[in-house]
């Protein structure tokens, strides 16, 4: 039987790493992506063309939401400024090209993580920031309850989008029919559901309460309760640069961790003077972690400060719409989520 031979140098290195004395090699703290976000002054991020709760305007201008959160986490990460961020509204269509073409550096717009998209088009998906699944809204007069009951019926919905390859799937593993309405900006497939040009309208669950409250009768609208597939969503890098995927990876993980600890923008400010050494690694007290990716020290306590926690992001861009947190709490709440420590 052959051994592995370990470089000595990598087995000091291992020891060393409990104490944050050393950084492995091929984990250089510069990043090609990093450099040039920083000598540009701000971070470009690709959203949506208006998803309420994920990625909108408000009527002053202001983009929320959501995915908004985590391009200001990770603008509060970079520069320790989360408002330095340019928003870019993309198609489903345009949003791939735009990432992989350098337009933007993070596509940050309720994408749905899949197989052929990590595998087949060169990028990488750091984190899982929603659990979601494609499901319907229908007009309540219609009295459909189900999804099955939408056998024959007109289905709008965006192209390139996995909704579209959820929907064909469904229908065809039940054996029923479906007329698409395929239309590429979301806010006109919307108009269109709600001009009746289609009896039902198809997206991820959270999305439709936000198509719902939108409506010009929300009352006459019925989100369907069931979904009919998995949809973990998240933000895509291009694959290429190992210490960007782990900043904007972090970043996300930053917001969960500090719901975790009990840390929140109104609270962060006091675990400075905190004994607890997990709060401590996490405010940059100790360890000195940031420095590991080429950011201050406090990264993670400027993004919970200027952003807050996971569990603030939802109330302020979900809950308003009725959006039941359900899986996506955390998992000490009766959910499915939590993340590696900071340790």
């Amino acid at each position: 039987m052959t051994r592995l031979r370990i470089p000595a140098a990598v087995v000091a290195c291992a020891a060393a790493l409990a104490a944050g004395a050393c950084t492995p090699a091929g984990g250089a703290t510069h990043t090609a992506t990093l450099d040039q976000v920083r000598a540009r002054g701000f971070l470009r991020c690709g959203v949506s063309t208006g998803v309420a709760g994920f990625s909108a305007l408000d009527g002053a201008g202001v983009w929320h939401g959501l995915d908004v959160d985590v391009c200001r986490a990770i603008a509060a990460a970079v520069f320790g400024d989360s408002a330095k961020v340019r928003y870019t509204p993309l198609s489903a269509q345009r949003r791939f090209a735009a990432l992989q073409s350098g337009e933007i550096d993070v596509l940050s717009r309720n994408t749905t993580i899949s197989f052929q998209r990590d595998v087949n088009l060169g990028f990488e998906f750091p984190a899982i920031d929603w659990y979601d699944g494609t499901a319907f809204i229908v007009p309540r007069a219609s009295g459909i309850s189900a999804p099955r009951q939408l056998d024959g019926k007109t289905i709008c919905f965006s192209p390139g989008t996995s909704t579209e390859a959820d929907v064909a799937d469904y229908f065809r593993t039940n054996g029923l029919r479906f007329t698409p309405v395929v239309i590429e900006r979301a806010e006109e497939a919307t108009a269109a559901y709600y001009a009746g040009r289609c009896d039902a309208f198809a997206t991820d669950s959270s999305a439709l309460a936000g198509v719902r409250m939108h409506a010009p009768h929300p009352e006459e609208q019925a989100v369907l309760p069931q979904t009919i597939s998995k949809a973990p969503l998240g933000p895509a890098v291009m694959s290429a640069d190992t210490r960007w995927v782990e900043i904007v990876r972090w970043s996300v993980y930053a917001m969960i961790d500090a719901e975790d600890l009990g840390l929140s923008s109104a609270t962060i400010d006091a675990a400075l003077t905190s004994k607890d050494p997990a709060i401590r690694r996490f405010v940059g007290e100790s360890d000195d972690f940031g420095p590991m990716l080429g950011l201050d020290h406090r990264w993670a306590f400027t993004i919970v400060k200027q952003v807050g926690n996971s569990r603030e992001s939802f109330e302020r861009n979900l809950a308003p719409l009725g959006v039941e947190r359900g899986m996506n709490r955390l998992w000490k709440d009766g959910g499915i989520v939590y993340v590696p420590d900071i340790r």
